[in-house]
């Protein structure tokens, strides 16, 4: 009895991991059209970070920072390969089963799209291009395979015919992907950003006192720089939107509602801040806190433009790529905290990652319950009526930052000669202010440490101190006391639900 013979190993895989990448540039390329949120890669990215549990979260921040969309894009095109080379050799015979699989993906890819808050009907056209394209190219690329299998054709002919076929879907599926990257990326943000100017500020901030930082033995300079400045959010392609094209809806319980573009920023008296901003996620003595100059508008002229009603007491804000969250109005409306609609930062356009072309800053909050970036909309909510995205994910519903200090200097495990050691480092308490820092070393009496200067209550204060130390292996503890007298307490807590607590510790040696 005739059986059908079956693809060689190497050639059924590679005709997985073609089909798949086909499946993948066709997708991406429709996306290019439709809205780069379409593609089915990023939309399933983006689906597997809101679907992603909090703790596994919370691992990727800690230990990858900034990096936890690249460590997610490396492991899902990792993930993709192996199915996609599973595929192949389970249809060596035949081919349903790698186009049941692809099929399958799809469909996956066309319930991510779908589900994303910032896509638009026609965007689902670019995860069914990806099923097309990847349900054809296996079916296609196999039957020219088992035909040679079968030696239908002439060897030399059949083994000619398929190297082509798959020299041509690997070029093909270059050229689309890449073509869908240029169009994803044809909106040309730098040239908006270029485009605003120099910002100029009616209201500058203070110049930053000589005695602000301790930067010299080892704490960071006062004013982060905008590369510098820390990055955690949820957004796997960061949006890309215009200047020209930004508009921010005020509506809901308001008595007139308002549509503001950037150029109505513009022509307002714009006023700088120097503002320290903390990330709940932030472990104890994490690096997640920076400080900048940021330019902009208060939020409370804006809110009051729309005259809030009575029922208001909550801003639920929404981002170009659908994020959600959720600010007290009190807080937005407290002239000393000072919210702000932010358009520049340390004398820039906003850079893209960090909200371009415009943002919410809030001192004195966790900027998931409040600093809002590429933010389009804000409707004003009686509180509980909404939940925003990481109050769904167990979030606290209030964010007031948290008093903490972080040991900058020395490093952990740095070793020095017997005798005197520095010990620098930073403290906030934003919309509180620091007024005492001590440290200690070995479980030793607390010292209190020198403070650097003030440059206002919603910035981090730096502090440092020095001790005579024999050989030996030491620890330095360090806590900070705000100015209504509270200490920070020795408890640790990890950062869910609203904000880590703790004294921070290094340990290094003198020899």
């Amino acid at each position: 009895m005739e059986t059908t013979p079956r693809l060689r190993l190497p050639i059924a895989a590679l005709i997985g991991v073609l089909a798949v990448a086909s499946a993948l540039a066709a997708g991406h390329l429709v996306a290019g059209f439709v809205g780069t949120s379409a593609s089915p890669f990023l939309a399933v990215g983006n689906a597997a970070i809101d679907l992603t549990p909090e703790w596994l979260k919370e691992f990727a921040v800690r230990n990858f920072g900034t990096h936890d969309k690249l460590v997610l894009l490396i492991g899902m095109a990792v993930t993709l390969f192996l199915i996609a080379v599973v595929a192949g050799l389970l249809s060596r015979r035949t081919p349903v089963p790698g186009m049941v699989i692809a099929g399958v993906f799809g469909v996956v890819g066309i319930v991510a799209v779908l589900n994303r808050p910032d896509t638009a009907q026609l965007s689902v056209l670019a995860p069914i291009a990806s099923l097309l394209a990847g349900v054809g190219v296996f079916k296609w690329l196999h039957g020219i395979a088992a035909k040679r299998a079968a030696g239908e054709a002439g060897e030399g002919m059949s083994r000619r015919k398929f190297l082509y076929s798959s020299a041509g879907v690997a070029v093909g599926a270059g050229l689309f992907g890449g073509a869908g990257q240029l169009l994803s990326g044809s909106k040309d943000i730098e040239a908006s950003r270029a485009a605003i100017g120099q910002l100029r500020p009616k209201v500058p901030a203070p110049p930053i006192p000589a005695g602000a930082d301790f930067h010299a033995i080892g704490a960071p300079t006062f004013l982060t720089p905008n590369k510098d400045f820390y990055r955690i959010d949820t957004a796997f392609t960061l949006p890309r939107v215009l200047a020209e094209e930004w508009q921010l809806r005020i509506h809901g319980k308001v008595d007139r509602e308002q549509i503001i573009r950037f150029d109505d920023i513009r022509r307002r008296d714009l006023i700088e801040k120097t503002i320290t901003m903390t990330c709940v996620s932030n472990e104890v003595g994490g690096p997640y806190v920076s400080t900048a100059n940021f330019i902009g508008v208060p939020l409370r002229d804006l809110l009051m433009q729309a005259g809030i009603q009575d029922q208001a007491d909550q801003v639920f804000s929404t981002s170009a790529d659908g994020w959600t969250t959720a600010t007290p109005v009190a807080d937005l409306l407290d002239e000393e905290r000072g919210a702000m609609l932010a358009i520049g930062m340390n004398g820039e356009a906003l850079p893209l990652e960090h909200g371009f072309p415009a943002r919410v800053v809030v001192p004195g909050l966790y900027g998931y319950a409040s600093a809002i970036k590429w933010v389009t909309d804000m409707e004003l909510i009686a509180k509980g009526s909404r939940t925003f995205y990481w109050q769904d994910r167990g979030w606290a519903e209030e964010a007031p930052i948290k008093l903490q200090s972080r040991i900058d200097a020395p490093g952990p495990f740095a070793s020095f000669p017997p005798g005197k050691v520095q010990v620098a480092g930073i403290a906030w308490a934003q919309t509180t202010g620091i007024s005492k820092v001590e440290v200690r070393v070995d479980g030793g009496p607390w010292q209190e440490a020198e403070l650097a200067t003030e440059v206002n209550i919603n910035t981090w204060r730096q502090w440092r101190s020095e001790f005579d130390l024999t050989s030996g292996n030491h620890r330095v503890e360090v806590r900070a006391t705000d100015k209504a007298g509270n200490t920070q307490t020795q408890d640790r807590v990890p950062p869910i639900p609203d904000g880590a607590t703790g004294w921070h510790s290094i340990a290094f040696s003198v020899s």
